[in-house]
């Protein structure tokens, strides 16, 4: 049997190949759903009468706002749509805070920490280890954060000024939080204090492509959990029609909204309108955009399908791996410390995969164990070929085989 996986392995590196499923974009035919956004043609005035040529309407344009009130459920009063990524937002977030918050900026505290679910979004760590603030580990379960541990944590730890999560289809597992999960998420953090921030990177919001558990909009719970105020929920169109050509939008209250209108409105001039008003005409509501999604799902499914089939071959001992239903990525677990070699291994044949350790903060998963597959990107063949070598990998290191 081992024999027989080191000829696999010697026939894969015969193949010199050269396949890249690092990072969690879509692939050409995804981008060309959106190819008429290009050409649409658009008046010079949002509806109520701002010319898109020119500055002003620093907060977004009225229709754009409106589209984003309804993807998020939030009052429009609520909304501010702007460009790019709910990564950015989400970076501008930490920004405004760590300078200008309310209570005391975080620059000002000795050792700030966030709470972070792992294995999480490695942008998410980059970003926080900008700030110098601390990334605390909290495990995920199946319905969300394992509330026990965000409350001993809370308990045990000083400075923890909030906590950062990806709530439906999280990356890199795929978890979708139920709502019980989340209210009482927010019941806890509000009890620790009431400058908790709770910031959801909503970047899979609509990104199903199987059937998914139902999730009530974040911003209808956060208010029924009276935590609206210490919530930011951001989300965008970057994996909807272009990757930095979409626009994105930010959901908050209280002290948390104006602090981010203070920031914008002298980092920002204003954002770009003709964009925004070309996605508006685009799609026209919230039913146009989910439709469009559809097509999306249409493309991504088949690939998700072929890395099960491939995943499905290797022996339980070897590890587990996740069934997401909708956004880009699949996490295999391994059951040994392997998490490095397999990497390498695969690097050796041609299939570079995001490095081990990069879904933990500081690039340290304790367990050596967690591996990030993003299938989407390749086509069926070349990303056929990389299971395959993930496969062979995952054998070989598991049995400590040479080659």
């Amino acid at each position: 049997m081992h024999q027989e996986i080191i000829t696999r392995f010697n026939s894969l590196k015969e193949k010199q190949l050269s396949i890249d499923i690092t990072r969690g974009k879509p692939d050409s035919d995804q981008l060309d759903l959106s190819n008429a956004l290009i050409d649409i043609s658009i008046p010079n005035e949002s509806e109520d009468g701002a010319d898109l040529r020119n500055y002003g309407e620093t907060f977004g344009i009225l229709e754009a706002r409106k589209l984003g009130s309804e993807l998020l459920n939030a009052p429009i009063d609520n909304v501010l749509a702007f460009e790019h990524s709910s990564l950015l937002l989400t970076y501008q977030t930490v920004l405004a805070n760590f300078l200008f918050a309310e209570s005391k900026p975080w620059k000002d505290i000795k050792n700030p920490k966030f709470i972070c679910p792992v294995p999480g979004f490695d942008r998410h760590f980059m970003m926080l280890d900008d700030f110098g603030i601390e990334a605390i580990p909290v495990p995920l379960h199946d319905d969300g954060i394992d509330l026990e541990e965000f409350s001993n944590i809370l308990k045990s730890k000083e400075d923890i000024v909030g906590m950062l999560c990806v709530p439906r289809h999280s990356n890199p597992s795929g978890e979708i939080y139920s709502d019980e999960n989340l209210l009482e998420l927010f019941r806890i953090g509000s009890q620790f204090s009431d400058k908790f921030l709770f910031l959801f990177d909503h970047a899979y919001l609509i990104h199903d492509f199987l059937p998914s558990k139902e999730q009530r909009p974040l911003w209808e719970l956060a208010v029924e959990a009276g935590v609206e105020d210490q919530t930011v929920v951001t989300t965008s169109f970057s994996k909807v029609t272009f990757g930095g050509g979409g626009i994105s939008f930010y959901a908050s209250s209280g002290g948390s909204l104006d602090l981010i209108k203070k920031v914008r409105t002298t980092m920002i001039i204003c954002p770009d309108k003709l964009n925004q008003k070309r996605h508006v005409e685009f799609f026209k509501d919230a039913d146009s955009v989910k439709a469009h999604m559809q097509k999306h799902a249409e493309l991504i499914r088949p690939k998700f399908e072929i890395a099960y089939s491939y995943l499905e071959k290797l022996p339980d001992e070897c590890g587990n791996f996740s069934r997401p239903t909708g956004g880009y990525f699949i996490t295999y677990c391994t059951n040994k410390a392997i998490a490095t070699k397999v990497v390498e291994l695969c690097k050796r044949l041609g299939v570079l995969i995001t490095p081990a350790g990069s879904t933990f903060p500081h690039n340290n998963d304790p367990k050596n164990s967690v591996i990030r597959l993003a299938p989407t990107y390749v086509s069926k063949d070349d990303l056929a070929d990389a299971m395959e070598v993930f496969t062979v990998a995952v054998e070989i290191a598991h049995h400590n085989l040479e080659v």
